[in-house]
């Protein structure tokens, strides 16, 4: 594909059409600054490139309505304000099905224009020199690199928009423009995208649009095993991929040790991608213990606009009348991980999101298969505490007192923290924990009594949670993705 003109504007008429364009401005400076690093390595040549060579392309929509903007009761694809949105675009080809999906709903619903045109933020070159083949960027000291190519400037990678930080305006007031289109703009994507890699040991692209969390590895042997048996059974999975770039494909009979046996202890998050046509697989991330990598992994997954995650893990139960290997749904979270309270303050509510709720309690009596009374007995319903100390035991008679007036049910280091993020990017979230000890009632972890409780419980778990995850992409229809999720002036894109 010939370069295009990076300063003129482009009216498109349709999503397609807009799509197109932003993957041939996005690819072309793309290529630029490809070609014109690997020259100044390789030989010397310093970059001779006009203004806006680099530029990642933006996306614009206009809206001027003749009257005032009709309400809608939508959770996106809704324009709160007539005026121009724009946001700059990473990655156009990779978010493809998104974008048109997005733009589709805004032409359905208004009158507006499109147009597809340069932005004035460069592309960092440590963004594209990835997949530069054969040059050695060592050879060349990075201040020398930094004079001559664009580099990520942290001061511009900020969450300004989903923290509600753009601007003070409400609907009721004339809120200047441009506003943004997108939650996310391009060097916040794109720099999320360099750091899932890194976390997760596998590329951004492979990521399913729903994903489980897990805090303990033994999830991940049953997810591998789960997954293998769902490639050969189900046509509608593709493949598996594990970190290391390892591919299953269906009746590879070996799928499952290659995957155990690759390379992801390197990486702190490992990930597994169950895939499906269109990202409408399933992921799974071992996100270990903690609420510090419970924000890491969700501040940069929310850049991929999943259609919901869902934590499945373990947790102490706080109830004598629990026992091990109980279930715990959590309709309320008591936030003591601190680590979202400059984001989100921890007076803000975290809200249930209904239909994720209704699909694990669904999904929990499909595979339980149990009397209705055996399954009430099994599971709860209640409060979760998350904690970022996992030594609170030593604390006991202060946080005693705390733990009842929250009428909390279990206690973790992860949950809070993936629901707040979730509420805080507008992905929905749910939770399902299964009690692992009890540590209220004297019944610690034990390395005996541990290894018992895991083989009964974890392949059980995990099949709850694949099935939630089911139910969840089957009723699409039921709009997953609720208002209550959505503040006053959004950008319209989900």
């Amino acid at each position: 594909m010939s370069d295009v003109d990076t300063s003129s504007w482009q009216v498109v008429a349709t999503p397609r059409e807009a799509v197109d364009a932003l993957i041939a401005r996005y690819d072309a400076s793309a290529r630029r600054l490809r070609t014109a690093f690997e020259a100044f390595v390789e030989h010397g040549t310093e970059p001779d490139a006009a203004p806006g060579a680099f530029v990642y392309p933006r996306m614009r929509v206009d809206y001027r309505p003749d009257g005032v903007v009709p309400p809608l009761s939508a959770a996106f694809g809704k324009l709160a304000a007539p005026g121009r949105y724009e946001s700059d675009v990473a990655r156009p080809a990779m978010f493809e099905d998104y974008l048109i999906e997005q733009l589709s709903l805004l032409c359905e619903r208004y009158e507006i224009t499109m147009s597809v045109g340069p932005s004035e933020t460069e592309i960092p070159y440590p963004f594209v020199v990835e997949s530069a083949i054969g040059v050695d960027a060592e050879r060349v000291s990075p201040s020398s690199l930094a004079r001559h190519f664009p580099t990520p400037d942290l001061a511009a990678i900020d969450d300004r928009v989903v923290n509600g930080e753009w601007t003070t305006a409400s609907v009721m007031t004339s809120t200047p423009d441009p506003k943004p289109l997108a939650l996310f703009g391009a060097l916040r994507t794109d720099y999320s995208i360099q750091r899932l890699r890194h976390y997760t040991g596998t590329d951004a692209a492979d990521f399913q649009q729903y994903i489980l969390f897990t805090n303990y590895h033994r999830y991940v042997d049953a997810f591998v095993e789960l997954a293998v048996e769902k490639l050969a059974d189900d046509p509608f999975y593709g493949e598996l991929v594990g970190p290391g770039a390892i591919r299953v494909l269906p009746g590879e009979s070996d799928g499952a040790e290659r995957i155990v046996a690759g390379p992801w202890r390197r990486h702190q998050m490992p990930a597994y991608h169950l895939k499906a046509p269109g990202g409408q697989g399933i992921s799974l991330v071992n996100i270990g213990v903690g609420p510090s990598n419970a924000k890491t992994i969700t501040d940069h997954l929310a850049t991929l606009r999943p259609q919901c995650w869902i934590m499945v893990g373990h947790c102490g139960g706080l109830r004598h009348s629990q026992r091990l290997g109980d279930y715990v749904l959590a309709h309320a979270y008591l936030r003591r991980d601190h680590v979202l309270d400059r984001d989100l303050p921890p007076d803000i509510p975290i809200p249930a999101i209904a239909e994720i709720q209704l699909a694990l309690s669904a999904a929990t009596r499909e595979v339980m298969g149990a009397e209705e009374s055996a399954i009430k007995s099994r599971l709860r319903t209640g409060t979760v505490v998350t904690h970022d100390d996992r030594n609170w035991e030593l604390r006991f008679e202060r946080e005693a007192q705390t733990l009842g007036q929250a009428r909390a049910i279990a206690i973790d280091m992860e949950s809070a923290t993936v629901a707040t993020n979730g509420f805080r990017f507008r992905v929905p979230y749910g939770t399902l924990l299964c009690v692992s000890d009890k540590p209220l009632h004297g019944e610690i972890k034990l390395p005996g009594a541990a290894n018992s409780f895991y083989e009964r419980a974890i392949a059980e778990h995990l099949r709850i949670g694949l099935r939630a995850i089911e139910l969840l992409r089957q009723d699409r229809a039921a709009m997953l993705h609720s208002r209550k999720l959505r503040s006053f002036d959004e950008p319209p894109f989900r």
